[in-house]
């Protein structure tokens, strides 16, 4: 319902901060990725699927809107985006993957589904400090090192626009919680999504308090253990090649 919006212009990515991967395993797919989704959930059995959302909801919308008996099939989502008291970073009002398709957060949100949220609240506390860097580089393997090189080229590219911030890891947030969710603290709150104010377009209303008195629809997390994340993180690099 609004024009795409990317983020090459906050991660300022170049071909040098990339490594050389192998060539994937699975060749590219000509199914739709809403497609996939919905014939992976139709096939599970109901309440057993886990789904991770690392960008904007977009396609798990459309998979709710195109078969709604697919929600059901949901353990949990896990969701990384929105903020509480951090606000926004891609507007004073919204985080980023929320932003860019307002309208799909709003339709998931809404779902009935169990969603666990990760916010900014939760990932700007998660950053790549050098002690953190250096202990990557320590590691014995290829993996380690490039890790640290890639977190290193991040916050140097971002460092300019965000400051400390830049040092923040996002998606591995929501994989560390599946792994290990006792690292994580939050509580039951009600989200409703701003799809209409052209000044807080994308922000996620989260009701902290209980003012409302609106129902609970999400568990958002505001803390976590930064040093168990990290452990964690370096404990399963440690075990790639």
């Amino acid at each position: 319902m609004r024009p795409l919006a990317t983020a090459e212009a906050v991660h300022a990515e170049t071909s040098r901060d990339r490594l050389s991967l192998p060539e994937p395993m699975m060749p590219l797919q000509t199914q739709h990725g809403v497609d996939f989704l919905i014939e992976t959930l139709c096939s599970a059995e109901t309440g057993t699927v886990t789904l991770c959302a690392l960008g904007p909801l977009t396609n798990i919308a459309m998979a709710f809107v195109k078969a709604p008996e697919v929600a059901g099939k949901i353990r949990e989502l896990v969701v990384m985006g929105g903020a509480c008291f951090e606000l926004g970073n891609v507007t004073p009002a919204a985080e980023f993957n929320i932003h860019v398709d307002p309208h799909a957060a709003a339709i998931v949100i809404d779902s009935g589904v169990p969603i666990t949220m990760i916010p900014l609240d939760v990932t700007h506390q998660l950053l790549s400090t050098p002690p953190r860097l250096a202990m990557l580089r320590t590691l014995g393997n290829r993996c380690g090192p490039a890790v640290a090189a890639l977190l290193t080229a991040f916050e140097r590219n971002r460092r300019g626009k965000i400051g400390s911030r830049a040092r923040a890891l996002h998606d591995p947030a929501v994989i560390a919680y599946l792994l290990r969710p006792a690292l994580y603290q939050g509580r039951e709150v009600n989200v409703e999504i701003e799809t209409q104010s052209p000044l807080t377009i994308g922000m996620t209303v989260v009701d902290w308090w209980g003012v409302s008195r609106r129902k609970v629809n999400v568990q958002f997390m505001n803390t976590v253990d930064a040093v168990g994340f990290y452990d964690l993180l370096t404990e399963k690099l440690a075990r790639l090649p």
